[in-house]
């Protein structure tokens, strides 16, 4: 038998008088929760089917953006990204805020963003920005507004092309401007994103996000501008009373397989969804790009995948998803006869591109390979024409939803299959603003 010396009375009495004080200090510490991001992407050459929209290089700029985010805090902290940069990326100032109108802040919620304790920092090529965390209590589906200064000639590279927002790109250090005038010389607008890649909230232990990996459906192409009307938009007003953030990761022109007008989902899957705090279940509604874009304008010389290679495309993301305790819910691909009409992509839609989808649909279906199926083709399809859109939902191009049938698609959803059984629904989080 091993024999310790006694502890001398002082030093036992301490420790026995020690052990209450630290079981009652076991509240849960709170922890970090995406609600809200945007997948960055890399900026195009001039030469692109699309304009980028966003300058080739900042010069001594501010640029402003706000964002609609799900699940509110009493902190925040925001992500800039550098993913595709080639060169350091210099921030010199850089505020958060509640939206007001427009360009327009809450003056009493101005918050300076500090990196590292500093009032600027530099992003290193390839890499993203965490700011340190700031006091600021957002209400659930609260409007932020993030503004960042560029003091030395920036390149534009990374952007997320399809914000679906304006933003303001002003000259000079603007970061804690109450309005900037889209009149005002020098300022000029775009609906791309560049350099905001999320905004997370402290939330409790227990919070948990869906993210939603998709294409241009899930982007919100034809969304109205700056009303968040995209389908994941509406999911997250649904969502949000029960602590869920929604975070959509969608890239207008994403595909599963291949490059498009951003990575492939399977090379950005760790950084746009896995990686993000707080996700617990991806939806992936994808395919139709993998299936369409060859032979069209975006890829005349690329061929089609085929069913057994889109397949074991979706079979690797389940299980990578799974291999980190995140739940697959699978999507299937809605309807897209006569898509884009009158354009230089008016041969997407081919009868036998349609066959490989229907094809892609039933087993996304029958296959049990996701934990569950959102049937968007179903829910979508004109029963009159079910290779069509319904007229109601669609946006116009026989592609994309509209508003109407991205707040449908979002209104047919069981939210019991994207969250936890025992999550209870909270109250909503409100702001008080000190």
């Amino acid at each position: 038998m091993h024999r310790y010396p006694a502890l001398p009375a002082a030093l036992l009495a301490l420790a026995l008088n020690a052990a209450p004080a630290r079981a009652a200090d076991t509240a849960p510490t709170p922890a970090w929760l995406a609600s809200w991001t945007a997948s960055p992407q890399a900026v195009w050459g001039a030469d692109f089917l699309f304009p980028s929209n966003v300058p080739a290089v900042l010069r001594d700029q501010t640029v402003r953006q706000v964002a609609r985010i799900s699940v509110g805090g009493p902190r925040v902290r925001i992500v800039l990204s550098n993913a595709y940069g080639k060169v350091p990326l210099r921030i010199g100032a850089a505020t958060v805020a509640l939206a007001d109108s427009a360009s327009a802040i809450r003056p009493v919620s101005l918050r300076t963003l500090t990196f590292a304790g500093m009032p600027s920092a530099t992003a290193a090529p390839g890499a993203p920005l965490v700011s340190d965390p700031v006091e600021l209590s957002v209400p659930d589906l609260a409007r932020l507004t993030v503004s960042v200064h560029l003091p030395q000639p920036s390149p534009a590279s990374t952007f997320h092309w399809d914000g679906r927002e304006t933003a303001w790109i002003a000259p000079r250090d603007q970061t804690r401007a109450a309005r900037i005038d889209a009149a005002q010389p020098g300022v000029q607008t775009t609906t791309a994103r560049l350099l905001l890649s999320a905004i997370e909230v402290e939330a409790a232990p227990a919070a948990q996000a869906v993210a939603i990996l998709g294409d241009s459906i899930t982007d919100g192409a034809s969304a109205s501008l700056g009303q968040d009307t995209r389908w994941p938009d509406f999911l997250a007003a649904r969502l949000a009373p029960h602590g869920v953030a929604v975070i959509n990761a969608g890239i207008s022109g994403g595909r599963l397989l291949s490059d498009g007008m951003g990575e492939s989902a399977l090379a950005r899957f760790e950084r746009d969804v896995l990686a993000q705090p707080g996700v617990r279940t991806v939806v992936v509604l994808l395919g139709i790009n993998d299936i369409s874009w060859p032979g069209t304008a975006f890829a005349p010389q690329e061929q089609r995948p085929t069913l057994e290679e889109l397949t074991a495309g979706y079979a690797r993301l389940v299980a990578r998803a799974r291999s980190r305790g995140v739940r697959v819910v699978g999507a299937t691909l809605t309807p897209f006869a006569g898509a884009l009409p009158g354009t230089p992509l008016d041969d997407y839609y081919q009868p036998d591109k349609d066959a490989l989808r229907q094809q892609l649909n039933a087993w996304i279906r029958a296959s049990g390979t996701f934990d569950a199926v959102l049937d968007f083709d179903a829910w979508t399809r004109d029963p009159e024409h079910p290779l069509r859109l319904l007229p109601a939902y669609d946006s116009g191009d026989r592609l994309h939803p509209g508003d109407a049938g991205n707040r449908a698609l979002a209104e047919k959803i069981d939210l019991s299959l994207l969250f936890d059984q025992d999550q209870s629904p909270r109250p909503a989080y409100r702001a008080v603003l000190k």
